[in-house]
């Protein structure tokens, strides 16, 4: 149920479109060759070259999760993003929280999951995922990306590559409903960026270091310093 399009605004906003005039199945997915108007976390873009990148979006039917379960989805995506990059870079694949694909201190790949509640109810979610694969030459503006061409030294077929993926996420969201919540978070947390390391965060106007603990079952990053720390998505920033 994989649809390539040639172009679009934003693969996300190709299948919530469907998920908002009642069209959306489970499982339906779109890739484009060329996005537009590409969308990454916190409002912010997702730029690539027409034709070098996977920009893939996966409609998913939730209502089987409770809305408190949305963190676990995000790691079963994060986890499939991370196997289809493992199979062809096979050391020093991370997941950096809450859900970059990071090779080294690099970026490889991001995910963008957009939900859909009816009242109290998670009926749909759309899960996006950019892995950069064929590029070679950024926008100086992004401080650390990386292609899977410049970590491998080979090309890519972009079809054949979105399709893989594709199937990566079908395979561990469909686990999600027979797979104990814990043993997830504990896969999630051993590919962890950073894991047991000193980092630099931001908050506010301060910038402190502190040492990455886990991440909890709702997604709260936690760290230990002077004190144990705990924090939601867009507490902190990273400083590099």
């Amino acid at each position: 149920m994989l649809k390539i399009l040639q172009q679009t605004d934003s693969t996300n906003n190709y299948a919530m479109q469907l998920v908002h005039n009642g069209t959306a199945k489970h499982a339906m997915a779109f890739a484009a060759l060329e996005q537009t108007a590409g969308k990454g976390q916190r409002n912010k873009s997702w730029t690539a070259q027409p034709g070098k990148n996977i920009a893939l979006s996966v409609i998913i039917k939730t209502d089987a999760l409770k809305p408190a379960q949305q963190f676990l989805l995000s790691m079963a995506v994060a986890m499939a993003a991370y196997d289809f990059i493992k199979k062809y870079v096979r050391t020093e694949i991370t997941i950096k929280w809450p859900n970059d694909l990071y090779w080294r201190n690099k970026k490889a790949g991001g995910i963008l999951i957009e939900n859909v509640f009816s009242g109290s109810k998670w009926k749909w979610a759309v899960a996006g995922v950019g892995i950069n694969v064929n590029q070679i030459n950024f926008n100086r503006n992004l401080p650390n990306p990386v292609s899977l061409k410049q970590i491998t030294d080979r090309e890519f077929d972009i079809t054949k590559v979105t399709g893989e993926l594709y199937e990566k996420i079908l395979q561990r969201t469909e686990k999600l409903f027979d797979t104990p919540p814990e043993k997830l978070l504990k896969e999630y947390n051993r590919r962890l960026y950073c894991l047991n390391q000193q980092v630099k965060f931001k908050k506010d106007n301060l910038t402190f270091k502190t040492t990455i603990t886990g991440v909890t079952p709702h997604g709260q990053l936690q760290t230990k310093d002077a004190i144990e720390r705990s924090f939601d998505f867009g507490d902190v920033e990273w400083v590099l």
